[in-house]
């Protein structure tokens, strides 16, 4: 199959529908009408709707400008332009290849460092310095959404359980995450046990010096932009300011959703929900589009806090949100990778699709 176009495989088809299906099973069981739920779906105000589609593509554009900040501090050439659709890219990449993001991230270093081959280390730090905060905007909002339920008696049992455990898990993650960036040495002796690994299992077969000294000069690199981070407060900041935007404009996503069918719902039930559906998916399943966990759970969550609307709304409300969320951004972000695999290989040296051909493989 030509390489530059998307390679549909059976599992590209199968687990999402079997994630779709468990969502509806899901509803059948908790007495939701399908057919009441495309009823309700026909009632949606379209104009408020479409309100909720712009707050995905400014969320979206909020989100590189914040990446964008943190490289151009370590002088590396990257355009607004340039960023927004690479940031388009990496989540077209993430729907399709769900691994915690990690995939959209593997993609951005590759866009950047096709051109820039010396900025590797680099751009692994701003993505680092991204993802670290962005974990702790989900902590701190779970947090505050937590305690302004707890404070209105809407927050107990199982729910409550929940949302504590993440945050202590999401905490534990950015913890470690902090100390390997800090902690070159340790850096280092992972770098070394992986390549040890991967030359024994491979019984002398592969040789990987060149790679574990590509490797270490990137890490030497990448530890030495986080220590230029820790001295830029402003730049950091500015950074955050751009996330929080984009945090805010997420979640004014689900609120418009909502308001569209006519119930408006308070935000610090929305700020729960969307936390702990974000901590959700960052569980690799290995399901393209996300279908299925991410779906269950928000709908869910919707039923638990919002028992005088209609269990039909909140179903609905959470496949419009979806839509938007995931599919609406697949479709997006599939324009810009066939753009961006046309554009690399009308330039000299540069191969897009290689790389897209090579991680799609199943």
């Amino acid at each position: 199959m030509d390489s530059r176009k998307f390679r549909i495989t059976w599992k590209t088809i199968l687990l999402p529908a079997l994630g779709l299906a468990a969502f509806f099973i899901y509803l059948y069981i908790f007495g939701v009408d399908i057919a009441t739920i495309f009823a309700t779906a026909k009632s949606i105000d379209l104009s408020i709707y479409f309100l909720a589609v712009v707050a995905v593509i400014f969320e979206t554009f909020l989100f590189a400008i914040s990446w964008r900040s943190l490289v151009t501090f370590l002088s590396v050439k990257l355009s607004v332009m340039q960023s927004f659709l690479y940031v388009w890219y990496g989540i077209y990449m993430d729907i399709i290849i769900p691994a915690e993001s990690i995939s959209g991230e593997i993609s951005r270093i590759y866009l950047v460092t096709r051109e820039q081959s010396e900025a590797s280390g680099k751009i692994v730090a701003s993505l680092v310095a991204h993802r670290l905060m962005g974990m702790g905007i989900n902590i701190a909002s779970l947090l505050v959404g937590m305690i302004v339920l707890l404070m209105g008696k809407q927050l107990s049992g199982i729910v409550l359980n929940l949302a504590l455990f993440l945050v202590v898990v999401t905490t534990a993650f950015l913890v470690l995450l902090i100390l390997l960036s800090v902690k070159e040495k340790w850096t280092l002796k992972i770098i070394r046990s992986v390549i040890g690994f991967v030359e024994r299992i491979s019984r002398g077969k592969w040789r990987l010096s060149k790679v574990r000294v590509e490797a270490i000069k990137a890490a030497s690199i990448f530890h030495s932009s986080m220590k230029e981070y820790g001295h830029a407060p402003k730049t950091l900041l500015t950074s955050l300011c751009f996330y929080i935007l984009s945090w805010i404009l997420s979640l004014t996503v689900t609120y418009l959703v909502f308001l569209s069918l006519g119930y408006p719902i308070h935000w610090s039930i929305i700020v729960v929900t969307c936390s702990i559906v974000v901590a959700v998916k960052s569980i690799p399943l290995g399901v393209p589009f996300e279908a299925g966990l991410p779906e269950i759970t928000m709908s869910a969550l919707f039923m638990v806090f919002l028992t005088d609307i209609p269990v039909a709304v909140c179903g609905t409300a959470t496949i419009l949100v979806r839509i938007l969320t995931v599919w609406f951004r697949f479709f997006i972000g599939f324009v810009i990778q066939q753009w961006l695999g046309i554009k690399g290989m009308t330039t000299p040296g540069v191969n897009v699709e290689q790389f897209t051909s090579e991680t799609k493989k199943p």
